[in-house]
């Protein structure tokens, strides 16, 4: 096994499938057709795909959907494109896309290495967010964090100049590496002198907010490429 291939091999998420409910299962039967993005072995043309030309967006990991559905209801104008391994997050999204009659939405269930390399083009997004990547917080996982210097270059070729890699974690030790991979890059200038206030565009979730109250930080790492 070649270096490259083993580093493929090595995962950052562990697909744990939850139960999902009979909402979710429907949403998906339902609304896949629609909003559903299967994996292919070819670019997407995201104009064709949203059917329309605007500020996208793409989130990796979106988790239950809640945050990216109340993004994409607040910001009708900009695209969003989520990608979600586990079902049941994409059941979520999907019924709050029915709930809120939402048009600017598409989610992938596919890994989203995959797809970044084989399906988003080049210079083709205006923002990356991840909000609460894994941690993989013991020492002897640290090489599983989705966060690492061969990732973030794929990343800033899908963006277009001035395109932005959000990242929020409430892991300070993970909020340090991620600013310190990103700040390796010659491609990309830091938008706060370390870590960001938290953008306006963000909305807070239920679990964040319980973790204030208890003390913990949040750390948003804002980095624009050149």
């Amino acid at each position: 096994m070649n270096e490259e291939k083993h580093r493929r091999s090595i995962r950052s998420f562990v697909k744990r499938e939850g139960k999902m409910t009979k909402g979710q299962q429907n949403a998906i039967i339902e609304l896949w057709p629609q909003f559903g993005v299967d994996f292919a072995r070819r670019t997407i043309d995201l104009e064709l795909l949203f059917g329309r030309s605007g500020f996208t967006v793409l989130e990796i990991g979106f988790g239950n959907g809640v945050s990216l559905a109340d993004m994409a209801e607040a910001q009708p104008e900009q695209n969003f494109f989520g990608i979600e391994v586990h079902n049941p997050g994409v059941g979520s999204l999907l019924v709050h896309v029915k709930k809120r009659h939402l048009h600017n939405v598409r989610v992938s269930a596919s890994d989203a290495v995959d797809v970044l390399q084989q399906q988003i083009p080049d210079r083709s997004l205006d923002r990356i967010q991840i909000f609460f990547p894994d941690p993989w917080h013991k020492k002897k996982h640290h090489k599983r964090r989705l966060i690492q210097i061969e990732f973030v270059a794929m990343l800033i070729n899908k963006l277009k100049p001035n395109g932005v890699i959000h990242v929020a974690t409430d892991w300070q030790n993970y909020a340090q590496h991620i600013l310190s991979v990103l700040s390796m890059s010659s491609d990309l200038r830091n938008t706060a002198n370390d870590y960001a206030n938290q953008p306006s565009y963000r909305p807070s979730t239920k679990y964040e907010e319980r973790g204030r109250r208890l003390g913990h930080g949040v750390w948003d790492i804002v980095f624009e490429k050149k």
